[in-house]
């Protein structure tokens, strides 16, 4: 949680203030990553000082964590619910933020590179991405169960790869485009991997071990 004085209700100009730090942190921490990004390089972009920046999140450690809960809220903002949905449609949502995504290049690069970063020991974002892969994880595959059961097909543990390889590949294709976009169509070749990977449960073809030649 922020430390942005008594009030829970932050006055318009704190508000605005603290949005304006957080896309500052947004580019610092996307194009240096967190540990070489500075709360000085941050305040510089806002034109305040480092203790400015303090008195808005008390700590490098808290912008970082609202730096990742603002690319949440950005996530769901355009949904009336303000959460992803459930079911088949969760699939269709998911390129739909791929395309999103090619969009807004700043908060991809910030997710990748924290994301990355978070493997690492000690690491604050690491609850937070360990937190988040789990419930993904849980959220694709019960809209994928459900998607199965149409289908008539039961297989949980290839249900259980699938949606872990979903996720997988739309992340693996972000960092094919940060690193070239004239190479990757974001949306349109994440939806192509989503395609596979259902397919490869619902409608599978031969392994891919088959197509091994005897040495």
């Amino acid at each position: 949680m922020a430390v942005s004085g008594g009030s829970s209700s932050p006055r318009p100009e704190t508000e605005r203030k603290r949005k304006e730090i957080l896309r500052a942190a947004i580019e610092t921490f996307g194009t240096k990553g967190s540990a070489n990004g500075t709360l000085a390089d941050i305040a510089e972009q806002v034109g305040i000082t480092h203790a400015g920046v303090l008195h808005h999140f008390g700590s490098k450690q808290n912008l970082l964590l609202e730096v990742l809960e603002f690319r949440d809220q950005d996530d769901v903002a355009h949904l009336a619910d303000q959460h992803i949905p459930g079911g088949p449609a969760l699939f269709a949502h998911l390129v739909g933020t791929a395309q999103r995504n090619a969009q807004r290049p700043g908060i991809v690069q910030v997710y990748t590179v924290l994301s990355a970063e978070s493997v690492t020991d000690d690491h604050p974002a690491k609850t937070y991405f360990e937190d988040r892969y789990r419930v993904l994880r849980r959220e694709v595959d019960t809209a994928f169960r459900e998607l199965c059961e149409q289908e008539g097909v039961t297989d949980p543990a290839e249900i259980d790869k699938a949606s872990a390889a979903i996720l997988a590949v739309m992340d693996g294709l972000q960092l094919q485009w940060l690193l070239d976009p004239t190479a990757i169509d974001l949306a349109s070749a994440s939806e192509f991997a989503i395609q596979a990977i259902m397919n490869g449960v619902l409608h599978p073809g031969p392994a891919v071990s088959s197509y091994q030649r005897e040495a």
